[in-house]
């Protein structure tokens, strides 16, 4: 709604990174830029050249859930994601980490409304990181590892696994999942790939599962695409560098479509919502 995109531009420019994001870009388009670049910014931070650390950054530290705005120095790298585990040869599984993407979606949306008395310094840090968490957790790798008797620990949301998909590369099998709309470095390209003609602004939403507004559930979806499509034939039981086939390659298209589209409505009635 225009109330809410006008609160979401105003939280966003009080990002340290917002003069940089809009340097150069004609007054029409800078709205619409810096929501696309601040929807990155929790994977920019990951730079050394941010100022922010990973050192002791662990999920069982006592701030490893604070809420605390632009403060906050550390990477919290294990916000991206929660791991839930599942094995096809009855390995032990372990419990997710305590913090993970979904308690921290939950904390930054009760912390969105100006109702909640949050300060605004606060609100920007949580919405940046909510533009960005929306679409972890609706990418299937976000949201398990798988182990083995060969992996006791995991693969790491698919990062200990090597692919070779049809352009001849050896890449990780999570890399191959997050970059599946081609990794624009320009929000300009991302934003004419989404409204492109068959792009994802024209693929169809469901009403119902849209109005879905429980992060556990979106979390849920993700691992049960997991295991139906990201971990299918060839990716089961292939040899590494496993060779992608075709059909797999199509399926890991549609489902990315389906699932990006999703996202974005979702965000869009959590913004609504909160603004």
């Amino acid at each position: 709604t225009p109330s809410a995109k006008a609160e979401a531009d105003r939280l966003i420019a009080l990002n340290p990174d917002y003069p940089r994001w809009i340097a150069g870009v004609p007054p029409d388009r800078v709205s619409e830029t810096a929501f696309v670049r601040a929807a990155v910014w929790a994977d920019d931070i990951k730079a050394p050249d941010h100022g922010y650390t990973n050192d002791g950054d662990r999920p069982t530290r006592p701030d490893a859930g604070q809420n605390i705005g632009y403060a906050d120095k550390l990477m919290h790298k294990y916000w991206h994601y929660k791991d839930i585990a599942f094995s096809t040869d009855g390995t032990p599984l372990a419990e997710a980490d305590a913090v993970n993407a979904i308690t921290q979606i939950k904390l930054f949306i009760a912390a969105l409304p100006a109702s909640s008395g949050t300060s605004d310094d606060v609100r920007s840090y949580d919405l940046v990181w909510l533009l960005h968490l929306v679409g972890d957790v609706h990418q299937p790798l976000h949201a398990t590892t798988r182990v083995s008797q060969s992996r006791r620990d995991g693969d790491f949301g698919g990062n200990a696994v090597r692919v070779r998909p049809a352009t001849g590369e050896v890449i990780k099998l999570h890399e191959y999942w997050d970059r599946m709309f081609g990794g624009y470095s320009t929000p300009r390209g991302a934003i004419l790939d989404a409204t492109s003609p068959d792009g994802l602004i024209h693929v169809p939403v469901d009403p119902k599962a849209a109005a879905n507004g429980d992060p556990e559930s979106w979390l849920q979806e993700s691992f049960d695409a997991a295991k139906a499509f990201v971990y299918a034939e060839p990716v089961l039981s292939g040899a590494e560098p496993i060779e992608l086939t075709k059909s797999y390659e199509t399926a890991a298209r549609t489902l990315s479509r389906t699932r990006a589209a999703l996202a974005a409505q979702r965000l869009a009635n959590l913004l609504n919502q909160a603004f």
